[in-house]
Order: structure tokens, then sequence, then C-alpha cells
């Protein structure tokens, strides 16, 4: 059922609201047991929206289902944003029992719009992975095979919007967080351009690059969560001051004549035939809706973007997480010896290793004598990679290619990867998220019995040619 018809259902008192919040907490605890989708569930914040709701209901307040648009839906969100009174980890042992004083502005947004926030999602430590696996409280399994990743780092999220009905979920992507984990599961997953969505109240992996977007079992579910979370926000300096748009006027809407490029270098060596077959399918599908495709050489983004993302996002990362030193929240230990002594202490105990790793890669490119030669480099080759995306879109409305390179991985073969070939993974994804631009994971089939996404990718603020085209795809099936 989709968010829209559920809500219609709600307003005719066809579900009542309580009853069915129960059961929801209720699934959520029993999915966890078996994937450990949630780091926590929101059981006491979620009754109280829902009873809370129900007594406007039965009061017949005035105009009160007219503007909430997401009256009664479960909404999931990512660790790493905040929700006032609920545990926030961003997936760490360092942020162990911080519980926030406020609500992150996407927060604010759901539950003024009735959406009833069920539990935090399961994450890569800080976003710090691409496979869900670094985290301090348990790693989620893959809804398609229990023995395989779930993507990352919004694996919960995605494994969740696979596996619950009647369900959306927030994500946050920095190099490819929230689409990957959408290819992996087979959902829905939209990154929107940066400072779309207000940043205010996520915890930063990498300031210039971080982003809150939906993800949902259907195109219609991730527009309408779309829909609430976007605009302008004063109190993040980031955000864009841009009109509001309505992202589900793009649902079924026609897209012939659309142009779209297909990444030449995002094929061949290193993609999975699995990935690419499927891949091309979604093309074909496109092509018979009326859009026009066409081979595009996209270099640049291609060949340079792994390295200027993790050059610019572990630096970015070395300067925000310095903030935790066991001081004002979340993980301390014995208050002893100098201030350098206790905060090591604080920080070894508490970070996991790749949280260590990037924070050292990333102290180390920041170094006067390096700053030129690393940081400052990888912004100026941003500036180009930008360039080169904003020449193909006076041409093309959208480009595609894989999400992901291979089919969701067993644990098993994750443990014999390095971390270099863990953020390889990466190499579709990166690009547009330091570039800044909106692009979209639609599911386009299941090989081996596991899902295959095609990455979309549009200019700056072009979220809803990306949910028209993805929306042709969903229902040209």
């Amino acid at each position: 059922m989709l968010a829209k018809e559920f809500i219609e259902k709600i307003k005719n008192n066809e579900i009542d609201i309580v009853e069915h919040t129960e059961k929801i907490i209720q699934e959520c605890k029993e999915i966890n047991k078996e994937y450990n989708y949630f780091n926590t569930i929101s059981e006491e914040l979620a009754l109280n929206q829902a009873r809370e709701i129900n007594k406007k209901i039965l009061s017949k307040e005035k105009n009160f289902f007219a503007n909430k648009k997401l009256l009664g839906v479960a909404i999931s969100v990512k660790d790493s944003i905040c929700v006032k009174d609920v545990e926030t980890t961003a997936g760490s042992k360092i942020l162990q029992g911080y519980k926030p004083l406020f609500d992150a502005f996407a927060i604010k947004r759901v539950k003024e719009e009735g959406g009833i926030i069920i539990g935090k999602t399961a994450q890569d430590e800080f976003g710090f992975g691409t496979f869900s696996i670094n985290s301090a409280y348990g790693i989620p399994k893959n809804p398609f095979d229990k023995e395989r990743s779930c993507g990352g780092s919004s694996g919960g999220a995605a494994g969740l919007s696979q596996k619950l009905k009647n369900h959306i979920a927030l994500g946050e992507s920095t190099g490819g967080s929230i689409t990957t984990p959408a290819s992996f599961c087979g959902v829905f997953g939209l990154c929107p351009t940066y400072g779309r969505v207000s940043r205010y109240g996520l915890i930063d992996f990498a300031n210039s690059l971080d982003k809150i977007g939906p993800m949902g079992k259907s195109m219609e579910d991730a527009a309408l969560l779309m829909n609430v979370i976007a605009g302008h926000d004063k109190n993040d300096s980031t955000s864009l001051n841009v009109k509001a748009e309505d992202y589900e006027k793009y649902l079924k809407k026609p897209i012939k004549g659309i142009k779209i490029g297909i990444i030449k270098e995002a094929f061949g060596a290193g993609v999975e035939r699995e990935v690419e077959k499927n891949v091309y399918n979604g093309i074909n599908e496109l092509e018979e809706e009326g859009a026009k495709a066409e081979e595009i050489s996209l270099e640049l983004p291609i060949k340079y973007g792994i390295s200027t993302y993790y050059m610019i996002a572990a630096s970015e990362a070395s300067t925000n997480l310095a903030k935790f030193c066991g001081m004002r929240y979340g993980a301390a230990e014995k208050l002893e010896g100098s201030f350098n002594e206790y905060f090591t202490k604080v920080r070894s105990n508490n970070f996991g290793e790749e949280a260590k790793r990037r924070i050292i890669l990333g102290t180390f490119a920041r170094m006067a004598g390096y700053k030129d030669a690393f940081y400052l480099k990888a912004a100026k080759v941003r500036t180009l990679m930008i360039n080169e995306y904003k020449k193909a879109f006076k041409k093309f409305d959208a480009l595609v290619s894989p999400t992901a390179s291979i089919l969701p991985p067993k644990f098993s073969e994750i443990e014999k990867l390095s971390p270099l070939q863990h953020y390889m993974i990466d190499v579709m994804t990166v690009s547009p998220n330091v570039a800044g631009l909106p692009h979209l994971n639609v599911p386009v089939g299941i090989e081996k019995n596991l899902p295959v996404g095609m990455l979309l990718i549009a200019d700056h603020l072009q979220e809803g040619k990306l949910i028209q085209l993805g929306s042709a795809v969903e229902h040209g099936k």
C-alpha cells in the first residue's frame, strides 16, 4: 500500500492509528531480531505521537487532515539525524547514550506533517563505509540474503524500506550512502541537490558533502517524503533559498523527448556482467517510454572522483570529529592525566578502526605543508568535475550508470577486501556527491535473486526530472 492510500484509510476511519502503530512497532522488533536494522526503536515516542494524532481525529479538529502530508505514516531515521530525546549515536560508541535536546530540521518537518518516528536505523560509524559493517551496534543484513551486505552507510534504512510495509526512511549521503544501499536492497533512494534539504541537526561527516534524502519501496513514497523535507532553513548557512517544488507532480509524467546520456566509462571493466545487463534493460525501458539515450564520455569524474572525494571527505571528517572528546556528551573515561592523555584515551577506546583511519588520513591532508598539495588541489579538481557535468547537462537532461558495479557481496567476501578496495566500490556514486548533484537509485531487475540498481544523475535542483524518470521505469515494468 502506498503512503497516500494509507493516509486516505486513516482519514476514512478504516485504520486505527494507535493500533496500527503498535503493530508496526511489534513488527519492527521482530524484524530487528533477525536483520539488525535498528540501533534504537523509539516505541514511546511513536505511540505518544499516534495517541496525539488520534485525539485530534476524535475531536474532529478543523482542517487537521487537510494539512498533514504524512498522517500516521511510519518514518525511520538514520542514526546520524537528531531526534529529540531519542538516543542518536551515528553508529559510534563515542556517542553512546547521547539524547539530543532538539529535532533536526527534517525531523521537525516530518512531525509537523503527522509522520510517526519509529526509530533510528543502523549505519556505518559516522557514515564511514560502503557495506554497513563499521558499526558499534550490529550489522544490518540484506533483506534478500542474510549472508550479504545491505550496502552503506544507510544500510538499516534501505533494508527496512524493503522489509517493512507502510514505511518511508530518512537516509543521508556523503559519497553514496543513500543510493548504494538502495541498490543493494532493491528500493528507491533519492539523494537531493546539496543544500536542498537542511543539514541542521545532522551529525556531520563532511560539511561540504552531506545530504539528507528519502528512501522508499516506491517512487511515490520517496517523492512524498521529499516534498516534506525540502526547503530553506535559516539555521543552516548552506541551505538553498529557492522556491519549494511539488515533487509529486512529476510522478507518471510522460518522458517522451527526454535526453539521457549513458556514461561510457561507467560500463565495462570492473562492472559485473549481470549488473550491466540489467542497467541496460532499465535504459531500454526508458527508451520504450519515449526517452532518447546516447553514449557520452565523462572521463574526469570517473577517473578522479574517488581520490577527490576521499581527500575532501577525510579532511572534513577529521575536523568534525575533533569535538568528540568525552567532555560534553557521549562516552567518557575516568578524569585523570593531562588533557591530551584523557582525550587520547576517550578517542582510542571509543572510535572504530575505520573512523581512526579517516581521522589520521584527514589530519595529515590538512597539516601545514600538505594542505595545498592535497585538500586544496582536491577542491580545484571538484570544480573541474562540476564544469564537466555542467557541459554534459547542456545536451542531456539526465545521465545514467550502474549504481554499484557489483551485486550485493557476502560478508565473507567483504572481509577479504583491503581498505582501498572498499573505497573503490563507490566509484559510480562519489562524483555526483562531490559535485552536489541530485541522483537517484532505481531498481531495474533481479539477478541471482539479488537486486540491481540504475543510477540517474541530474543537474542541480532537477530532482523532478529524476522522479519523472524513476516513475517511468517503475510503472513501465
